[in-house]
């Protein structure tokens, strides 16, 4: 069975959205996935199963739903979009942990980037699925203002490069 990773949104960030990642690990084994692991507090989830990647993700959409009250947004990826994804990463050059990457269902539209307003110099690309993003002083301290961001979920790029390792672990495993 392939490997996957599931990027769920809105998880242990900012109060909200609390799951422990050992509940989401049981959760994810009760849907059936194999060889199941979480990485950090942020809702990822390295796991294998043999289904289509937008089925994998509505279940476990529909499933987290369930037991937070409101479905967060699952974003699925293999570790060869992951290790593309950092091949194609336009801001290489620069600190790795001041590069965001956020992940979405669908590539965003042509619009992706209307209304983006950088008052600390930040610079956002959109590529495929992802938007990346890179905060000069940090994403913490940043006033950076891009709406499309509110629907997809962001990792740096030291998050990426770890998911795939991992992932990619579990796949010639």
């Amino acid at each position: 069975m392939p490997a996957y990773v599931a990027l769920i949104r809105a998880v242990n960030v900012g109060g909200t959205g609390k799951l422990p990642m050992v509940e989401l690990k049981t959760l994810a084994e009760g849907l059936g996935f194999g060889e199941v692991s979480t990485y950090i507090q942020s809702g990822n989830l390295i796991f294998r199963d043999g289904g289509d990647p937008a089925e994998i993700a509505a279940r476990l959409d529909h499933a987290l739903g369930d037991r937070l009250g409101n479905p967060p947004g699952v974003f699925v990826r293999t570790p060869a979009e992951l290790d593309a994804i950092l091949d194609n990463n336009p801001f290489a050059a620069m600190a790795p942990e001041r590069v965001l990457v956020s992940f979405f269902g669908e590539p965003p539209g042509d619009d992706a980037l209307h209304g983006f307003l950088a008052p600390d110099g930040e610079e956002a690309v959109v590529r495929g699925r992802e938007i990346y993003v890179h905060y000069p002083i940090g994403s913490g301290r940043s006033k950076i203002r891009l709406p499309a961001l509110k629907v997809g979920t962001s990792r740096n790029i030291n998050t990426v490069a770890r998911l795939a390792e991992l992932a990619g672990g579990i796949e010639e495993g």
